[in-house]
């Protein structure tokens, strides 16, 4: 380089400078390419060469010296200066750039380059327009600032090393030597109040690496060291670790938007001396909340956090089109997963670019996990493309798929694959996204509680906790509330989970103040995250107060009073028998079916009435509101009611008088409804039957069953008795469903796991998927109708109080994509309707053995756009058209059939009763309505993301004490890098990484239209013989083996070879 021309000189260090300022990390490999392109390029060009082409790209080179003074001959031996980072750029080349987008940049340089060869005029003004475009590009990126503001500081290359290995970023001391403990300001490039998203100069947090997969399978990359550099700034999103049992190759899920708006902000509102800078903008008031709402210039919204890419956050569109984007954690403004909050809009120029129909969308219903999935859960059925942003003027380059292949795509999928335009101002709506950042908090809906572990950090007074959930910012805990002996033994405690609570989130620290809360113990044990997981999602899982308790009946056993037997219809001598799992214990609804001499007959539901026993404004019902419901893990319940009530006095036990809310038909053996009665009743049922039970009858209508095949059953109801009873009750039923799928019903089933356990142990022996039979449907085919029958009369009674559910169609923008997709993988889903899509769904996937997988992968596909069925009140909601529920088909549904486990059936009991004269007025007011309608979705929410983490957890530990397992599996998605599978035999879905698969000789992804698929290429197995090809696209099916990693309650799913 020293005999280079010192014009060529310059142009070469200007090349290497702006890639480094770029901030994209790279394969060392490519940039070995680039550095040797150019350097050939320079080396072949003669001296009177153009070198304007570079002059706004000369973002790191030297200081200028005077006109017609030489530079000193150290420098030009390489020595530079202060401030010139020629010495860096290598380094900052090799370790950061990991990306397709700068492949694709550093081919158009060397086009460019090869085109000022050209030595005539002409050929230099036509070259000038698309020169232009990248230079005032990098011009843009040279406006935020020197090198140390907008490329990528030298911890981050270190982190970026971290992730790449799987490493949880050590919490003790940065690259600078400082403490990571939040004192440290946050970006001074980007000022709060001018945040960027997606600003060139931030780079991917933890997790989620950009780039192409190494071509070797298996391939690691080195780690390299970089120098240290004092002053370095951090990002608070870099501060996160990515999972810690994420493979060596994360598959990019990136963004793919960039703003390309230089931030002028930097210098503004400097603090005062002695005062640290704030790293958050300062929340809005509330009067000027409620304005900007009521003039529409904000809006309001849960916010939901992606578990897998904790950078990226949303808020739902009110229009039910694309949800509104948050980038980072500057732009959610300490507002924590769930939270309700208000957000402000950015301008058009800062909107995110979406490349793919799937990008975009944020994590769906199941991605709601307080502490996240392992990374190769699945959480997407599909694609994104992961290039990112390129100068508007570089339309005509086509960015090439990020496979990881030697071979390159077929021209046609590169085209698909790639994005051409990225700048925001001149795309059209449809292809953008909206951004925003939060400007206030409206409700702290987050537990603010987390699991994780404590670090001890020297010369300090307080530890770092590091949670599990990478959501959850790092906490401060003083050192008072750690162990007494962690200062002196830190590593004794490496593998201990704590919960931590946050007290404060100060607007200056990247890093929250908290309490430690309590031990949990050793991580990896079932009982310690059981509970760690019951206290993130507050789950009160504490005894009953003697207050609670005062509640309850004191005089036991208990009997029913006379003049309650008085005041409701007998009903103890019908044949009414219940049906449920085999091992429940809180039966909260039996059936009856009476045949009448008109041939029709009397079919009756009852329902536990808790009402009786909960009194309003009394501590159980108090407490029963907290709850709002009852959790469900694998190996016990937590109750929403003292097991007195929920075991005893409610629960609907065989021979036994209790109390019900009846609702009782006339109706025809077809199913049509003739007549209808709401009331308080008292019952006796004459046998507790289990699914299993009541499917051996359905199975055999003519087999006469002996008392040894079934549970005790009252003398006064023969066995042939409740047989036919049964058998008519399936009969009417089956009437009943077909009925309500003509009609336009839906049903998206999903495989379900379930476990046997050791009794004395706890541990999983066994698990299987459960099987939705016969007899589950006739139950819910009535419990469904009772509902609705309910929700009709509570809404004639009470149009401004009644409690309701509803479920809203699915969102728009997601449906079209997912239409248009299917169109391209050659299925023929009719999305125009509940009942359309569900025929679609039961038609077009054949009749063989993986027929119901195949439903199972497209109904996980469908479920994406779908939302969820939430409780509301009347009379706030007050537009009659959206009450209806979309999957059910029905305008009004509501819930009445399960009050010892659901605080809503308890309110709706109370209606009902008051609008049959039975009970006391109703004293609620519809905001109050409102308000307990919406607790109760927020638990009811966090119940079922609980019950999911407690089978994961079952299941990692299963595969810990029984792994490896084998089995067979489908192809639910395929992206660059990794595939997902539905495991058939277990149901659960994982994500194979190409690059851990053995054997494997390199993979091509690519795509055809919009339909994504792979070809791996599996090595010889002897030397006479040829690879192998194995094609792999969706509903593919292939073997995988599942085995526990080293991380505690971590398992992974590798391919077995084709």
């Amino acid at each position: 380089m020293e005999s280079w021309p010192r014009k060529q000189r310059n142009k070469y260090t200007a090349c290497l400078a702006a890639c480094s300022t770029l901030a994209w990390k790279q394969n060392a490999a490519v940039l070995w390419k680039f550095i040797l392109v150019t350097k050939q390029h320079c080396s072949k060009t003669p001296t009177h060469t153009h070198t304007h082409t570079y002059s706004r790209v000369r973002i790191m080179e030297p200081r200028r010296h005077a006109k017609g003074s030489t530079p000193p001959r150290d420098v030009r031996r390489g020595q530079a200066p202060a401030g010139a980072p020629q010495k860096d750029a290598y380094a900052r080349l090799l370790s950061q750039h990991h990306s397709s987008k700068f492949r694709s940049y550093r081919d158009q340089l060397a086009l460019q380059l090869e085109a000022e060869e050209a030595p005539d005029a002409q050929g230099w003004a036509a070259r000038r327009a698309p020169e232009s475009c990248l230079a005032l590009y990098m011009e843009k990126l040279g406006e935020r600032g020197p090198p140390g503001e907008a490329g990528t500081p030298p911890q981050q290359a270190t982190f970026a090393r971290r992730q790449h290995h799987g490493e949880r970023r050590d919490t003790n001391t940065s690259q600078d030597g400082d403490v990571e403990s939040g004192e440290e300001g946050l970006l001074r490039q980007r000022h709060p109040r001018k945040h960027r998203h997606g600003d060139p100069g931030q780079r991917q947090p933890a997790g989620e690496d950009e780039g192409v997969a190494p071509h070797s399978a298996g391939a690691k990359e080195q780690e390299r060291k970089k120098p240290k550099k004092k002053n370095a700034t951090k990002s608070s999103e870099e501060a996160k670790p990515r999972p810690d049992n994420a493979p060596t190759a994360q598959p990019h899920d990136g963004l793919v938007g960039t703003s390309l708006t230089p931030d002028k902000s930097k210098n503004k509102n400097k603090p005062a001396r002695g005062k640290k800078k704030p790293v958050f903008e300062a929340y809005m008031s509330k009067e000027d909340v409620s304005a900007g709402l009521k003039r529409g210039e904000l809006i309001q919204g849960p916010l939901r956090i992606n578990p897998k890419k904790y950078h990226e956050a949303f808020v739902p569109a009110p229009d039910c089109m694309r949800d509104i984007f948050l980038d980072g954690m500057l732009a959610r403004n300490r507002a924590l997963n769930g939270d309700v909050v208000v957000v402000e809009v950015l301008p058009r120029e800062q909107w995110k670019v979406v490349k793919s129909d799937t990008d975009g969308e944020g994590a769906s219903e199941t991605e709601t996990p307080g502490r996240p999935p392992s990374p190769d859960t699945t959480q997407r059925s599909q694609d994104r493309d992961t290039a990112g942003a390129l100068p508007a003027a570089v339309e005509e380059l086509t960015l090439g798929t990020t496979g990881s292949s030697r071979q390159n795509s077929s021209e046609g999928s590169k085209k698909n694959n790639g994005c051409s335009l990225m700048d925001p101002s001149i795309i059209s709506d449809r292809g953008l996204q909206r951004t925003a950042k939060v400007v206030y908090i409206v409700e702290q809906k987050h537990s603010r509680a987390a699991m994780g572990f404590i670090k001890f950090l020297p010369d300090k007074n307080f530890a770092m906790f590091s949670p599990v959930d990478h959501r959850v910012p790092r906490v401060n805990v003083p050192l008072a509330d750690c162990p007494e002996n962690f200062v002196s033994r830190p590593g004794d405690y490496a593998n201990t989970l704590f919960i931590c609570r946050i007290t404060s989130w100060p607007d200056n620290n990247t890093f929250a103040e908290g309490r430690l809360a309590k031990s949990l113990g050793q991580a990896g044990e079932i009982e310690p995250e059981t509970e760690g997981i019951l206290m993130e999602y507050d789950v009160d899982c504490s005894e009953f107060s003697e207050d609670v308790l005062s509640c309850l009946p004191q005089n036991l056993p208990w009997i029913i009073p006379p003049k309650e037997l008085r005041q409701r219809r007998d009903l103890r001598k019908e044949c009414i028998f219940t049906i449920d799992p085999a091992t429940a214990r809180d039966l909260d609804d039996a059936l009856s079916c009476k045949l009448l001499p008109d041939g029709n007959f009397e079919v009756g539901v009852h329902i536990a009435d808790v009402s009786y026993f909960v009194e309003e404004e009394r501590a159980l019902d108090l407490v029963a509101s907290r709850r709002a419901t009852s959790v469900y893990l694998v190996q016990k319940v937590i109750p929403m009611l003292p097991r007195l009530l929920c075991e005893e006095l409610c629960s609907l036990n065989p021979l036994t008088d209790r109390l019900t809310f009846s609702v009782v038909w006339n109706i025809t053996p077809q199913g049509k409804i003739l007549s209808e009665w709401f009331g308080r009743s008292v019952i006796c049922s004459c046998v507790k039957l289990s699914y299993d039970h009541a499917q051996s009858m359905i199975e055999a209508p003519e087999k006469l069953f002996s008392a040894a095949e079934l549970p005790p059953c009252s003398p006064q109801h023969p066995i042939d008795q409740i047989h036919q009873a049964v058998l008519n009750l399936h009969s009417i039923a089956t009437h009943l469903r077909a009925q309500r799928f003509q009609s336009g019903a839906l049903r998206l089933d999903q495989m379900k796991l379930s476990f046997t356990l050791d009794e004395e142990s706890g541990m999983p022996q066994g698990c299987y998927i459960y099987q939705y039979r016969d007899s589950n449907k006739l139950v819910e085919e009535f419990m469904l109708l009772a509902n609705m029958a309910a929700a009709h009369q509570i809404y004639r009674s009470f149009p401004q109080q009644a409690l309701l559910r509803r479920h809203p169609p699915p969102q728009t923008k997601m449906v079209d994509d997912l239409t248009e997709f299917c169109d391209q993988m050659g299925l023929s889903l009719d999305f125009s309707s509940a009942g359309a899509l569900h025929r679609s769904l039961n038609e077009t996937l054949g009749t063989d053995e993986y027929s119901s997988a195949r439903k199972e992968v497209l109904t996980h596909m469908c479920s994406r756009p779908m939302q969820m069925a939430i409780y509301f009140c009347t009379g706030v909601l007050k537009e009659e058209p959206l009450f209806r529920h979309y999957a059910l088909n029905v305008p009004f549904y509501t819930h009445f059939t399960s009050p010892i486990r659901r605080y809503a059936d308890v309110i709706v009991h109370r209606l009902l009763a008051a609008s049959l004269g039975l009970g006391s007025q109703v004293s609620l007011t519809g905001g109050e309505v409102q308000k307990l309608a919406s607790h109760c979705n927020d638990r009811k929410t966090a119940s079922k993301r609980v019950q999911e983490l407690s089978s994961e957890l079952m299941f990692a530990a299963f595969v810990k004490e029984s792994g490896p397992l084998e089995s067979e599996a489908m192809v639910m998605g395929v992206l660059d890098q990794a595939f997902d599978v539905l495991v058939l035999r277990y149901g659960v879905q994982k994500r194979v990484y190409c690059n851990a698969v053995q054997g494997l000789e390199c993979f091509h992804y690519r795509k055809v239209g919009k339909r994504p698929e792979m070809t791996l290429i599996w090595a010889a197995e002897d030397p006479e013989g040829g690879s192998v090809r194995q094609e792999i696209s969706i509903f593919s099916l292939v073997e995988v083996v599942l085995k526990a990693d080293a991380a505690p309650m971590k398992y992974s799913a590798f391919l077995k070879r084709h």
